[in-house]
């Protein structure tokens, strides 16, 4: 930066105390005016936020101040989510404290939320490491384990041996620890679960009813629900007197069936193995399968490994005796654990046939091309046809013979229509101290035992030992660990597990309408005239996990009759990423832009309004820092514009003239662009670049001394920026004179009989260079706005006697002259 533009380092910090004294952001709710209740994700308090994460913040505080113009009775709230991994393994290598570094860090954040002139109510602030908040969420656990929805059991999960914990399948990615990259395996653990499933044909339907959520994060979350209708099948294994059911949605393909695979985690496994004169073998396959993360077995590029277990089973529909195997690919969490393997018609069973030379038998055959021979097939053929080798169903087109191929085996009793799911129940437990306690005892006598509602929350004890056990370290601390029962006052122990922190962001945006409130989590009351969130605004990255399991919390707690509404968020705004040199900013990439040197040399109002102005706001953009300084001068003109001129400049002339009445028309056309970018799907990049086209338009009807309108313009133009400049407007609207705040001030609103021109202004260059502007009628053809911008005084002069080589005319915008 060269030069000092405006002074914006002596007005922002000046506004930013002024809005926080006159309670801007302060939500009463007892205003009879219409709600609006706008909320970004809250963060996780990771110690410095970068410009990717701004943002996120600076997008709903645009949206927030708009809405406050708009006359809304907004509620802005902002808190922390604030336990989880990244604290205690900063614990266990720096020996500070989770609780410490935490708080510290939400203090740094705190500070720079503040400079990016971020507005919230901070009197509803909430930080869910603290016992006010967990104690609630303790709650929540418990009414969901009266109604029968948290429940313990053995499972298998995977297992990060670097973090020491279980991670969600959605955690794991690419075989690896979202966190730390290591390589996660499978383990079997007690674990506490969330009877989310049986919530999922709701989850599902009530996705047509988010209008106002983006198509792509409604079509993530219903394929990761995952509902399946199809058959569930028995396949009596050979001799053992007993059957393998196995689920399928294709089965057209039934008559095709030449093998069977089952889980490495099938219960059946234990009786199939006894007896299959290869136990020692099957032993190493199953744990060698089981070393590898689930996510990674069942990817469609890993490599399918399989070994078979000595027994067969018989197809029903054909009474064929076919080979059992077991393999990686197949999952206990998915259908039965086993599947029909139709090598012919499914291309990981016909990579796995070829693999182990297993039968390929073609029962649907392509019509265009009939004759299809397994023996000859370079891949599975897996589109629509007729059926054939499928008895007396044969000749039939495969999607007809499906419906009457089930209701055959439902007459014959060889199988039942079914819906499956491919949602899994949400595993909370960590084996972290950094999390919420799980308020159960356990007792010899009385079994599982839940912790009275009066006696939460159970506190986090301060003390504690942070080394990387593979266990909770709330297990070392005897205090803690040692109680009583609640029912027969005997010995007990503590669940020593901790909750997943996503249990913590599933409900947080209730708990801002009453934060301070005691006797509950959250009321009623309020809560039901508030809720939905009117507008959400967070990370694409959130659109499973978070998004999934907050509504899944909602539905319950109104199923319990606590809420009076199912779904948490109406509408949901999902923007994109900030790139910088080719990839997603971070600290381990070393791309990080830190936002603070940038608001000591350009001022916040710079950051926000580049960070709008970047691109499309649901779009991933590229961070360009010599673009910055185009945003800087850009409010260095607008600060000498008004500052200079705005106050000072009154009408000259009785009547407005041609060229004050195209500024007219353009004010209103602005307003009509900028308010509908506001309103419809945040398009702030080209509202500003509406608003620009205003300013410079402005500038050029005061060299002209087009002045009648010219205070009108200019006030239009404070107005419109302040939601995305809110440091400047504030200033320079008390330089025209006015009372502050900007905010208290109507949104501007256009006059659409005079958003119509009859005539166009049209920029006329030579070489691309701007050197004069033409009036022209909005109906001339490109030769006669050719011939207009060649016969322009002012373009003649430019010339001089050189010849115009070529006119190049972009229709109602400008006409460049090549000399």
């Amino acid at each position: 930066m060269s030069e000092k533009l405006y002074p914006f380092d002596d007005i922002e910090k000046k506004w930013q105390d002024y809005w926080l004294k006159m309670g801007l952001f302060r939500m009463d709710p007892k205003d009879a005016r219409e709600k609006y209740y706008c909320l970004v994700m809250f963060p996780y308090p990771s110690g410095k936020l970068h410009v990717g994460h701004g943002r996120n913040y600076i997008i709903g505080d645009a949206i927030a101040r708009y809405k406050i113009m708009k006359g809304y009775n907004v509620l802005s709230p902002m808190g922390w989510d604030a336990f989880g991994l990244p604290a205690e393994n900063a614990a266990i290598k720096g020996g500070v404290h989770p609780k410490e570094s935490t708080l510290n860090n939400i203090a740094a954040m705190k500070r720079q939320l503040s400079r990016w002139g971020a507005g919230y109510d901070w009197k509803r602030e909430i930080t869910s490491c603290l016992p006010d908040y967990y104690k609630w969420t303790q709650w929540i656990f418990l009414e969901l384990f009266n109604k029968g929805l948290a429940y313990k059991k053995k499972a298998s999960v995977n297992w990060c041996p670097s973090c020491n914990t279980v991670l969600a399948n959605e955690q794991v990615v690419g075989g690896l620890c979202e966190r730390c990259d290591s390589r996660v395996v499978d383990k079997d653990l007690e674990q506490w679960f969330f009877k989310i499933t049986d919530y999922a044909q709701k989850l599902l339907d009530d996705l047509a009813g988010l209008a106002s959520w983006p198509e792509r994060v409604k079509t993530m979350q219903a394929n990761w629900i995952g509902r399946s209708a199809g058959i569930n099948i028995d396949f009596p294994v050979d001799g053992a007197g007993f059957n393998i059911t196995c689920f399928t949605t294709r089965v057209d393909t039934i008559f095709g069936a030449t093998y069977m695979v089952i889980a490495p985690e099938h219960p059946d496994l234990a009786r199939l193995v006894e007896n299959s004169g290869k136990k020692e073998e099957i032993l190493e396959f199953i744990a060698s399968a089981r070393a590898e993360s689930r996510v990674s077995r069942f990817a469609d590029e890993a490599e399918k490994k399989g070994i078979f277990t000595g027994h067969y089973v018989i197809n029903p529909v054909n009474k064929k005796r076919i080979p059992l195997w077991m393999a990686n690919y197949v999952l206990m969490e998915y259908g039965t654990g086993a599947v029909m393997a139709v090598p012919a018609h499914d291309q990981r069973d016909f990579d796995f046939a070829r693999k182990y030379h297993l039968e390929v038998k073609v029962v649907i055959d392509n019509p265009l091309a009939p004759g299809i021979a397994g023996k000859d097939m370079n891949a599975a053929y897996v589109e629509d046809g007729v059926m054939v080798n499928s008895g007396q169903f044969n000749a039939l087109p495969n999607k007809a013979a499906a419906v009457k191929i089930a209701d055959w085996m439902e007459a014959e009793g060889m199988g039942r229509r079914s819906v499956h799911y491919k949602l899994r129940d949400w595993l909370i437990s960590r084996q972290r101290y950094w999390g919420a306690p799980i308020p159960i005892v356990y007792c010899s006598k009385c079994g599982i035992v839940a912790v009275p509602k009066k006696d939460l929350p159970v506190l986090l004890p301060d003390k504690v030992e942070f080394k990387p056990y593979g266990e909770s370290p709330l297990a070392g601390i005897k205090d803690f660990v040692n109680t009583k029962c609640p029912k027969c006052g005997g010995n007990a122990r503590r669940e020593v597990d901790t909750m997943d922190t996503f249990v913590d962001s599933s409900w947080y945006f209730l708990r801002y309408l009453s934060p301070k409130n005691e006797e509950g989590a959250f009321d009623k009351d309020i809560v039901d005239r508030w809720l939905p969130v009117d507008q959400y605004i967070g990370g694409v990255e959130h659109a499973i996990l978070h998004l999934l399991y907050s509504r899944f919390i909602t539905k319950v707690l109104a199923d319990l009759g606590h809420i009076g509404f199912k779904e948490p968020f109406k509408a949901l705004f999902t923007q994109g990423m900030i790139i910088k040199d080719g990839a997603k900013m971070s600290k381990s990439k070393g791309n990080v832009v830190s936002p603070d040197e940038l608001v000591i040399n350009y001022g916040a109002d710079t950051v926000r309004l580049y960070t709008l102005f970047i691109g499309p706001p649901e779009k991933d953009a590229e961070w360009n820092d010599r673009a910055v300084e185009g945003a800087y001068r850009f409010l260095g003109r607008l600060w000498k514009l008004v500052s200079q001129t705005g106050a000072g400049i009154a009408p000259v002339k009785n009547n407005p003239g041609p060229g004050d009445k195209r500024l007219e028309c353009k004010m209103h056309q602005t307003i009509k662009k900028v308010t509908k970018d506001m309103e419809v799907d945040f398009k702030f990049n080209t509202a500003i670049s509406a608003v620009m086209e205003l300013a410079n338009d402005a500038h050029f009807a005061v060299e002209n001394g087009d002045t009648y309108y010219f205070k009108d313009v200019i006030t239009s133009i404070v107005l419109l920026l302040s939601p995305f400049v809110p440091h400047i407007a504030e200033e320079l609207w008390q330089r025209l004179g006015n009372r502050p705040s900007v905010f208290n001030h109507p949104w501007p609103v256009f006059d659409d009989s005079k958003t119509r021109e009859e005539t166009l202004t049209i920029a006329v260059m030579i070489n691309g260079k701007l050197r004069s502007k033409i009036e022209i009628n909005d109906t001339a053809s490109e030769d006669q706005v050719g011939a207009a911008a060649l016969a322009d005084s002012k373009i003649g002069r430019c010339m001089g006697s050189a010849c115009a080589k070529k006119v190049i005319v972009v229709a109602k915008k400008l006409v460049n002259i090549v000399i």
